[in-house]
């Protein structure tokens, strides 16, 4: 609310889009649901229907403004493979692979590129001064202090979290014996966040962001990686601000770095909301979930 004059004259600039940009970037929005199904696929060694697989991708985005951080999608996909046929220990280990994977190759290019542009974020007085990294510690060292504790406490846990790991590292193992799973894990894993970022950096110049596109989808990638400790519904508002903040650090002016974030918002997140929800709805009719 405070800053509602900023959002009002970004919806301002979104009169100035050119077209085709736009076009591209929904492509981009479009493949990363086959990039997902690809991944999806490569995670587990049972082959999975195709055409099943890459409605169920679509349908998941639906289902992940439902529930925070991405349970939405896990638990569609969790479905889809026990459906399938595949046991839900072996399903629940295919879903940890695949998080495990998105997010060791999101924060693999992240620091190639930031390693290869060092310049690309200034974040300067757009974040408390020395906060961040005294903050990201102590979350993180909350987060394991309180996991190691519940696991010395509760025996019966320990043993299913053991045998979970157990399971999960048998069924990594299997899927990397196979080059074609692996190389459909890793590849899609590779190009899901690159196709999202492809998509923002199309919308950037659709309306003329003084940014380059590399460092567009270098505030892409670490947008989402700040984002990703904010557990909210498809991470409505959290993404926003931290796309926001980090378009800006790479040099955006204020008013156009919202309209490219209210822009890609709408592509990837409005406008297939309602055919994803019917998508979801029928693949529930029809048992495929």
């Amino acid at each position: 609310m405070r800053h509602r004059s900023v959002l009002i004259e970004g919806f301002g600039h979104l009169k100035s889009a050119e077209w085709p940009w736009l076009v591209a970037a929904a492509t981009a929005t479009c493949l990363t649901w086959v990039a997902a199904a690809v991944t999806r696929q490569g995670a587990v060694v049972q082959r999975l229907p195709a055409r099943r697989l890459l409605a169920t991708q679509f349908a998941a985005g639906a289902a992940n403004h439902l529930l925070p951080t991405g349970l939405g999608a896990g638990a569609v996909n969790l479905r889809f493979m026990t459906v399938c046929g595949v046991p839900l220990a072996r399903s629940s280990a295919a879903l940890a692979l695949y998080l495990l994977a998105e997010s060791v190759a999101r924060l693999t290019l992240l620091s190639g590129l930031l390693i290869a542009f060092p310049g690309a974020l200034q974040l300067g007085g757009l974040l408390p001064e020395g906060a961040v990294g005294p903050l990201l510690l102590l979350g993180i060292g909350a987060v394991l202090c309180a996991a190691v504790a519940v696991l010395a406490l509760v025996r019966r846990l320990r043993a299913a979290v053991f045998s979970f790991l157990r399971t999960a590292f048998g069924e990594a193992r299997s899927v990397h014996t196979r080059p074609s799973r692996a190389l459909a894990l890793w590849g899609g894993s590779l190009a899901f966040p690159l196709l999202q970022a492809a998509g923002l950096a199309a919308v950037g110049r659709a309306l003329g962001l003084p940014v380059s596109p590399t460092h567009m989808m270098i505030a892409y990638l670490a947008a989402t990686v700040a984002v990703a400790m904010v557990p909210t519904p498809g991470g409505l508002g959290s993404v926003e601000a931290a796309l926001i903040v980090a378009l800006v650090a790479a040099g955006g002016p204020v008013a156009v770095a919202t309209a490219v974030v209210l822009a890609y918002r709408i592509i990837t997140v409005w406008l297939p909301l309602l055919p994803g929800a019917l998508t979801l709805g029928a693949l529930v009719r029809w048992k495929v979930i």
